[in-house]
């Protein structure tokens, strides 16, 4: 038989790539999404199936991670193999508007979900979506034996959820990982994300729709990932033979300014024409540098990126410079994957 996987959060970037590989690899997949009023399954469209159909294995439910009763009776019906708890209110900046609402989702959900595995007592594996932001002030490299400084709400909120991840494993035996994932990012991020937000803008500039950009702290330093590549680092883990705790990103980092200059370059436009600073998008407390060391994944689940994030930068502005009405245009330069490869990373430092 298939196996079956349960995705909190399936409609996310994380979600929607991990729904693909694992329906790839023959699972039956089932996702968590919340009730509302206006469609918000976007990035899966591509992977529906009427579910009447004999050939369907995506199934989606309704539920909601402050819910917890909802968790317990979904988790005994679909009686999943793997769970992966990807969903939180996940934008480092909105969680100091939102701190509560933050605290409940990314940090009391996580529990919620546990205790719903605990309760109801299916025999699965459990995956917790952590953060780099969990070292925050910590200098790089960082790595699983790095100490944690977390510095936004989210992140304080993400510390617990490593934590109690972590407790459930050792206190009642369950298989369940924490994977400490650097910023990756894609296409289907979503728009108010610095990366997003950036190549939607080169896009729009070049096509005439657009006449500035406003950005925040240009001098952070982000480790910078394609989250296709980190959704197969979370399956991955889920199949090693004992659960632990996995740090995946790529070893290089850039500066914010950094992506803006490669993104822009992409499109043949200065960027200091287009860039405005607003300090509305300063977070209370930065965090400067996060830079991972990628070491045990190597070595444990033979998993390595291929992408950093000057090959995301230009990857992620021809996807949003092609969504446009003037792709086709000969400046558009159709390269191919390997363009956007670096064939090295150094785990040291910026690279």
């Amino acid at each position: 038989m298939a196996k079956r996987a349960l995705i909190t959060g399936i409609t996310g970037q994380d979600g929607s790539y991990l729904a693909e590989l694992l329906l790839s690899k023959g699972y039956e997949v089932h996702g968590l999404i919340r009730r509302a009023s206006t469609f918000n399954t976007s990035r899966i469209d591509h992977l529906y199936v009427d579910p009447h159909s004999p050939d369907a294995r995506l199934f989606l439910h309704y539920g909601d991670l402050s819910d917890g009763a909802r968790l317990v009776t979904l988790l005994s019906s679909i009686d999943p193999d793997e769970v992966y708890n990807l969903a939180a209110q996940s934008h480092v900046r909105v969680s100091f508007d939102e701190p509560e609402h933050t605290a409940d989702t990314t940090g009391t959900g996580t529990i919620r979900m546990l205790e719903a595995v605990r309760l109801s007592g299916v025999k699965t594996r459990f995956y917790q979506a952590s953060s780099s932001e969990l070292y925050g002030a910590t200098l790089p490299p960082q790595n699983e034996s790095t100490p944690f400084y977390p510095r936004s709400p989210y992140a304080v909120a993400k510390l617990y959820g490593f934590w109690i991840t972590r407790n459930y494993r050792e206190a009642y035996g369950m298989f369940a990982v924490n994977g400490i994932l650097f910023n990756h990012e894609s296409p289907r991020r979503g728009e108010t994300f610095v990366t997003r937000k950036i190549t939607r803008a080169v896009a729009a500039i070049k096509a005439g729709k657009q006449d500035y950009v406003y950005l925040g702290n240009l001098d952070a330093v982000r480790d910078w990932g394609y989250a296709p590549e980190y959704v197969e680092g979370m399956w991955r883990m889920m199949q090693a033979e004992e659960p632990d705790d996995y740090v995946l990103a790529t070893g290089v980092g850039i500066t914010v300014r950094e992506f803006v200059e490669i993104a822009f370059e992409r499109a043949g436009l200065d960027w200091e024409k287009y860039v405005r600073f607003d300090e509305r998008y300063l977070r209370p407390t930065e965090v400067d540098a996060l830079i991972g060391d990628n070491s045990r994944a190597r070595q444990k689940l033979g998993w390595s990126p291929t992408i950093d994030g000057r090959g995301l930068a230009r990857l992620m502005v021809d996807a949003d410079i092609e969504a446009l009405p003037h792709a086709g245009h000969p400046w558009i330069d159709k390269v191919r994957l390997e363009s956007w490869i670096t064939p090295t990373f150094s785990n040291a430092g910026m690279a």
